[in-house]
């Protein structure tokens, strides 16, 4: 496959598939990214999202499958797909003795980054670091870490972010500030994948893709998967202890999961689901018909897996 420079998209794989001692990660999976688009990788641990950003990046061979990452072959091309991609790992990666200015200085040099001194510096400025450049990276908060690795992936202007769980244990108003600084990234032309368990995330990607133990089973935008899912999902109010537990073997009812007092109550069958929810309402409590939000299709989707359970 040859190198398509100028293609609309970013990223177009078919039947990837990786397994580490006998046991299989990914099986087939395929996925076509738009440039200039921010993409989410939804799913529980041991999904292969990880796996996936890796074999994509040009840091795994995959065992089988094809396809291009900016245009170059993610078997044969990875040394030129490593020098036009941003990753930002989960753990954080940088050096916790160095102050922040320094850690970009040395990553700077790495990438080979021409007049490093300016491009660290303006890197400082947009993310909102030059007030803290000269702190250790081992005294920043997890909030501070983050917004750091992000800076250290994006100093040498890459064409595409990889992005593993960037925002895992940050509190909220950091989590809405990192993706408010990766949309702004996306609107300049870069693409952008991440991998997220927070469906308030996934809901700001322009599409999403949802794995689970190594295989795709739904993406699109966030609209076209709860759409595609099929079901019918109702809320009851105030619902009492073991209302759940009970309305698990109810007719027509496929999922159950608690927010508080309230349930959210989805199946397939939706004429069977309201039967149930009528029987729930001549009880005394109060049940309503909703759209279904993301996750009750994600809690559906796991159920459906072997050792799932709703």
């Amino acid at each position: 496959m040859t190198a398509e420079h100028g293609t609309d998209l970013a990223i177009s794989v078919r039947g990837l598939s990786k397994s580490f001692d006998r046991k299989t990660v990914l099986q087939g999976f395929g996925i076509d990214v738009e440039r200039g688009a921010i993409y989410g990788f939804l799913g529980p641990n041991g999904s292969g999202k990880t796996t996936t950003i890796r074999m994509l990046c040009g840091l795994l061979r995959p065992d089988a499958g094809s396809g291009t990452c900016l245009g170059y072959d993610v078997i044969r091309e990875t040394a030129a797909i490593k020098r036009r991609v941003g990753y930002m790992t989960q753990r954080f990666s940088l050096y916790e003795d160095l102050s922040i200015r320094e850690n970009l200085d040395f990553v700077a040099r790495i990438y080979g980054v021409k007049k490093p001194r300016q491009v660290v510096r303006e890197t400082l400025d947009r993310l909102g670091l030059t007030s803290r450049q000269r702190q250790l990276a081992g005294h920043l908060s997890g909030g501070w870490k983050q917004r750091l690795a992000l800076a250290a992936s994006v100093m040498h202007k890459p064409e595409l972010l990889l992005l593993d769980e960037p925002t895992a244990g940050v509190d909220p108003s950091a989590r809405r500030e990192f993706w408010d600084n990766i949309h702004e990234l996306a609107e300049t032309g870069v693409t952008v994948l991440v991998s997220t368990h927070y469906m308030d995330e996934a809901e700001r990607c322009h599409r999403i893709a949802y794995l689970a133990y190594g295989h795709l089973l739904a993406r699109g935008t966030v609209a076209e998967v709860v759409a595609s899912s099929g079901l019918s999902t109702w809320v009851v109010e105030g619902a009492p202890n073991g209302l759940a537990v009970e309305m698990r073997g109810m007719p027509g009812v496929d999922s159950v999961a608690a927010f508080g007092r309230r349930l959210h109550v989805s199946g397939r069958d939706g004429a069977r689901l309201a039967g149930a929810m009528t029987a729930i309402q001549q009880r005394g409590l109060a049940a309503h018909e909703t759209v279904p939000s993301l996750e009750d299709v994600f809690i559906r989707l796991m159920s459906e897996q072997p050792g799932g359970n709703a």
